[in-house]
């Protein structure tokens, strides 16, 4: 499966190349600011599915544009015009400053590591490959994921999920995730599965205009190797908002199977697959290229929600007790879940 999505990648990056129009523009504040409007139009992912007019945006900030603009000035705008994509994919990146859209910033953080740790882990708990695991004095196993750039070894995981094989149930810990490699949500899911599954399907673009894309391209996850540990007890899965990109694709998948629930907020959401292209002046703009669908046909770029029923915050009264209701809700969705098997 990973050869043939690293293949399907690269058709995916030389078709994008392909397509694109070698247009000239001049390195100033307007050439540079029709560069950037077109790169995106051309190729932006989600214009219809978020019902945007990214013409009219255009005009809305072209007519701010100035002959005598400072570099400073034009990368505040173009990063307005590119906030209006509400897309945490899409980056302007010059030498001195990285825009960002940070929509989830408004969202209640539902996350504090110190109270984890301390209130729940007691600090005794053990790290590998970017995990931090433990089995929990309640007979939980406990696995905190902080970034899925953090590369998993296969070793590493059967030593992990051995060490919390005696649990009835495991706690999947993503929140504050922001992403990284889809190749490791691949090896992480393919650890909780007995059978080939569908995992969603992706679709690139083929065109300039909006609409212009190729059909989707199915991928599926096969499962670890006989001789790797695989967990299929009862798993619940923690999220927040700043569960993000490849998170929000591992939470849009493991959602469908039998024995998971998802507990939390939703999910950040971006589910584009990003690529780079370059302005006249040198910036760098980052951008969601190609569409994931989850395995129900859905598109995730705004988040994944928790299971019916699970959907829960952290007040203000529980960070001042040390607790996490987000956690102690996991613990009761998973009893439940024992309990009902």
């Amino acid at each position: 499966m990973k050869k043939k999505l690293s293949i399907f990648l690269l058709l995916v990056i030389t078709l994008f190349a392909s397509c694109h129009k070698e247009e000239s523009y001049a390195n100033d504040p307007f050439g540079n600011f029709d560069a950037l409007w077109s790169i995106i139009d051309e190729h932006y992912c989600f214009f219809q599915y978020k019902d945007l007019n990214w013409a009219e945006i255009g005009e809305k900030y072209r007519v701010k544009v100035r002959a005598n603009m400072t570099q400073q000035e034009l990368f505040t705008l173009c990063s307005e015009m590119l906030a209006e994509l509400k897309d945490g994919h899409t980056n302007l990146i010059s030498s001195w400053n990285i825009s960002y859209y940070r929509f989830w910033e408004m969202y209640p953080q539902n996350y504090d590591a110190r109270i984890v740790e301390q209130n729940y882990l007691n600090y005794n708990y053990k790290t590998t490959s970017g995990i931090n695991y433990m089995l929990m004095s309640n007979n939980f196993g406990y696995m905190y994921y902080g970034s899925f750039s953090n590369g998993i070894g296969d070793g590493n995981l059967d030593y992990i999920l051995s060490e919390l094989s005696s649990s009835e149930g495991l706690i999947i810990d993503v929140r504050n995730n922001g992403g990284g490699y889809l190749t490791n949500v691949e090896t992480l899911i393919r650890r909780f599965i007995t059978k080939d599954i569908y995992a969603g399907a992706i679709s690139h673009k083929t065109g300039a205009g909006h609409t212009d894309f190729s059909s989707p391209y199915d991928y599926y996850f096969k499962p670890a190797e006989n001789g790797r540990i695989r967990y299929l007890k009862p798993i619940v899965i923690l999220t927040n908002r700043s569960a993000y990109s490849a998170t929000n694709n591992f939470v849009s998948i493991m959602k469908y199977l039998d024995n998971v629930k998802i507990v939390g907020d939703n999910t950040g959401g971006g589910s584009g697959l990003p690529f780079t292209s370059e302005m006249p002046n040198g910036w760098t703009i980052r951008f969601s290229a190609c569409s994931i669908t989850d395995p129900k046909g859905n598109v995730t770029e705004f988040g994944v929600a928790p299971t019916e029923g699970c959907k829960i915050d952290i007040l203000q009264t529980d960070i001042a007790q040390g607790r996490d209701a987000i956690l102690e809700k996991g613990f009761e969705v998973l009893q439940d879940m024992i309990n009902s098997n």
